[in-house]
């Protein structure tokens, strides 16, 4: 079964990516990463809205504050105040290694913003690391092995396993003891097939089903329990970077997609490169994004 996703915001971002969706204020939130913006689109009405970063927003939370997002800025936490524009730093991330930058990032079951790092030269090291921000604002790496690129970070409907990957490898993986803390019992949940592609953000439907965007495939995959591909929503450009299920019925899947890397006629090939985009999902239901559990004192 598949569907093909349609434009939804002609947004030319260089890296769309992060894509959330507020069911308090009908919004969808979503990051250009190369650009320091962060942008919102009301979904019932298409107005749109940009705000400016301090440095490049590589991801964020929502809270329980609709106007306060936890941001994931390149090189450290902050809190953002979308009514004042302000933003208050948190903590500094990996300020001993100024190769890296923080990537991929999503609220746990319990509130907790669990988050990792790339390596940005070209080389691509496994140099980089997840971490936690706890909701005492504490902050801990997680005893995962480390990567090159963080990607792929959701976490099962029960809350006791944690899907990541590493984007340099064919594969995403399962933590199933997240919760104990165990990192032993790590596993492969699913082996990308070895043409194009490189698993990219991805989130958990209420079934319990993995949705993957595939950078460089120009495809969604929705992945089963066991690993094996449920259905593929393709799309009209090659590097799709994160999804989310949302909208009034959680039906509608929100994908964000990037120009980076793109050759001038690649480009030329792929106009709509950047956009958001959107696929309805008969039968499919998302889950509400979980909010940080904390705000600024």
């Amino acid at each position: 079964m598949g569907t093909q996703a349609q434009l939804l915001v002609d947004a030319q971002n260089f890296l769309g990516e992060g894509v959330r969706w507020c069911e308090r204020s009908g919004r969808v939130f979503w990051t250009n990463i190369e650009g320091c913006q962060l942008h919102a689109l009301v979904l019932a009405t298409g107005e749109r809205q940009t705000w400016a970063m301090p440095e490049r927003l590589a991801c964020f939370a929502l809270t329980d504050c609709d106007d306060v997002l936890l941001l994931g800025l390149a090189s450290r936490l902050a809190w953002f105040d979308a009514r004042s524009g302000a933003v208050t730093p948190l903590h500094t991330v990996e300020g001993n290694l100024p190769m890296t930058r923080l990537n991929d990032g999503r609220c746990d079951r319990q509130g907790r913003f669990v988050f990792g790092t790339l390596d940005e030269r070209p080389c691509r090291d496994a140099v980089a690391s997840f971490y936690r921000l706890n909701l005492d604002l504490t902050l801990e790496r997680l005893p995962l092995p480390q990567i090159a690129i963080s990607n792929s970070i959701c976490f099962s409907v029960d809350g006791t396993a944690m899907y990541f990957c590493d984007s340099m490898k064919k594969a995403i993986y399962r933590w199933d003891d997240y919760l104990g803390g165990d990192a032993s019992r790590v596993r492969v949940f699913a082996v990308l097939d070895p043409g194009p592609g490189a698993a990219d953000g991805a989130t958990i439907d209420a079934d319990d089903y993995l949705w993957s965007a595939q950078w460089g495939a120009g495809r969604v995959l929705r992945f089963a329990p066991d690993g094996s591909v449920e259905r593929a929503i393709a799309l009209p450009v090659s590097q799709p970077s994160c999804v989310s299920l949302g909208g009034p019925h959680y039906d509608e899947l929100f994908v964000t997609t990037a120009q980076e890397s793109l050759s001038p006629a690649q480009l030329a090939s792929e106009p709509l490169a950047g956009g958001l985009f959107h696929a309805r999902q008969v039968g499919v239901r998302g889950l509400p994004e979980v909010r940080f559990g904390a705000l600024p004192a």
